[in-house]
This record gives structure tokens, C-alpha cells and sequence, in this order.
């Protein structure tokens, strides 16, 4: 997997979520890098980095497989890991197998109905799904101020706040991916469950209240329900917390880190 590393301390590990890459994590990583060895990773399939192996299918399950993986292959032993949305999902059943030290999970996937998530399978699918001569006009319209408010508010809560670049990559990078509807396509079978097994792993559940792909309203009390032994946090955010409020999500992977 394709990785970008900096800092040195306890290592730590960034998951994106479907779609994105590891440069979402940049205003986090600026904020911890004296404390921790961070590894920000582009997550199979998206990114720079290559699918998982041919006739293994892209679940949650088999990310975190991948992840271990990973750790293994940087010698890294038993690291923090923060994750958003589906990294989210993928740090919460890391942290079930034991594999980490703690998990901060950001809006993660798996709390939803089956209704809640058609409703994001949808949402991300018309994204990453649009046609090839649509995007250009699309990109343009990212750039305006109007354009960038329309297109990124189903994520964050302050769409000026999202530096224009970086939003353009972010559709880059999501209709590049080779896996982006096999991956969604998976996120049918997958729902959290048995939370009593991530107990004795410091596990912080950060939701931002402005979360409209994955409602905060409705699947973070579920989320409290499920894992009441871990520690919840309200955000001033949308579903992309590391975009919205870097400093408050800093503060929170490092009092998980620190428990």
C-alpha cells in the first residue's frame, strides 16, 4: 500500500474512507507529528495504492486483513489507528482482533439501517458514478464558491473551508478508483456488531453533528448503544471531521492514544 510517513513517537495509522486518499489526513498530521510516527495510508484500490488480490473481495473484513498486512510489512507492532467512515469501520474491527493499541473511529460505517444505507450507497454512487463528460463541468463548478457548496455539503459542514485543490482531487481520486462500486456494493453486508469484544481497547467514537451521508442524529446513539465502554464525542463537523475541525480531531485520536 502506498503510504505517506512523518513524525516519530508511537506509530500511528490514518484510514481514509471509499474515495478518498491519505492527503485528507494533511491538516491532522501537521498537528501530531511531534508525538506520533505517523503513517497516513492511500487504502487498497484508492490512491496510489494497488486493489487487494484479484477474487478477494473488498469488505471491511478483508481491508482489515490488509491492514494487518501492512503493519506486519512496516514492523510496526500493534499501532494507534484513527479511520473515517469506512476507516472508521476498518479501525473498529482492527481493534476488535486486538491488532491495535487504541482506535478512533470518525463517523464510521456499520451503525446505519438498511434504508440509511441504501441511502449512502446511492449518494456515493451518483458521485463516483458520473459520466465521463459531465466531470469536467463539474470540476469547474468545484472551483466557485456556489459549485463547491452544493457538491460538498452532503460531507462537510463548511465547504469554503476546503482548500479547492484538494477538493478536485478528491473527485479525481474517486473516479479513478477501479474498486469504488465494489467497495460500495460490499457495504450491504456489512453492519457492526458484537461490541462487548472490543473491550480493553481505548476506542473513541467521534461523530460530527453535521454529518448528512452518515446521519449523526440517528446512528450515534446506535453507536453508543453498541460500544458503551468506549468514550463518544460530539464534533462541530460534517462527515469529514479532519476537513471541518483538524484541531478537534487531534485532540481527540490523542486522548485515545493517551487513555
Amino acid at each position: 500500500m502506498h503510504f505517506h510517513r512523518q513524525g516519530s513517537g508511537q506509530p500511528l495509522v490514518l484510514i481514509h474512507g471509499i474515495g478518498h486518499h491519505w492527503q485528507a489526513w494533511q491538516p491532522v498530521i501537521d498537528l501530531l507529528d511531534d508525538d506520533y510516527d505517523l503513517l497516513a495510508v492511500d487504502s487498497p484500490g484508492f490512491g496510489l495504492s494497488a486493489p487487494l488480490p484479484t477474487g478477494m473481495a473488498p469488505t471491511v473484513w478483508a481491508y482489515a486483513d490488509a491492514f494487518e498486512a501492512f503493519f506486519t510489512e512496516q514492523g510496526i507492532d500493534r499501532p494507534h489507528v484513527a479511520g473515517n467512515s469506512m476507516g472508521g469501520a476498518i479501525a473498529l474491527e482492527l481493534a476488535r482482533r486486538g491488532s491495535v493499541r487504541s482506535a478512533t473511529a470518525l463517523s464510521p460505517a456499520g451503525f446505519w439501517t438498511s434504508r440509511e444505507r441504501s441511502y449512502a450507497q446511492t449518494a456515493l454512487r451518483a458521485l463516483a458514478g458520473l459520466p465521463k463528460p459531465l466531470r469536467p463541468a463539474v470540476r469547474a463548478a468545484v472551483r466557485t464558491g456556489p459549485g463547491k457548496a452544493a457538491l460538498l455539503s452532503l460531507l462537510v459542514k463548511r465547504p469554503s473551508g476546503v482548500p479547492t485543490e484538494e477538493a478536485v482531487a478528491t473527485l479525481d481520486d474517486a473516479w479513478a478508483s477501479p474498486v469504488f462500486s465494489h467497495v460500495l456494493a460490499t457495504f450491504s453486508a456489512y453492519d457492526f456488531t458484537s461490541g462487548h469484544e472490543l473491550v480493553g481497547i481505548p476506542v473513541t467514537v467521534a461523530w460530527g453533528d453535521k454529518d448528512r451521508l452518515l446521519g449523526y442524529r440517528r446512528q450515534a446513539p446506535r453507536a453508543r448503544a453498541a460500544l458503551p465502554q468506549a468514550r463518544h464525542v460530539t464534533l462541530d463537523a460534517g462527515h469529514l471531521p479532519y476537513t471541518d475541525d483538524p484541531r478537534a480531531v487531534a485532540t481527540v485520536i490523542r486522548e485515545t492514544a493517551c487513555s
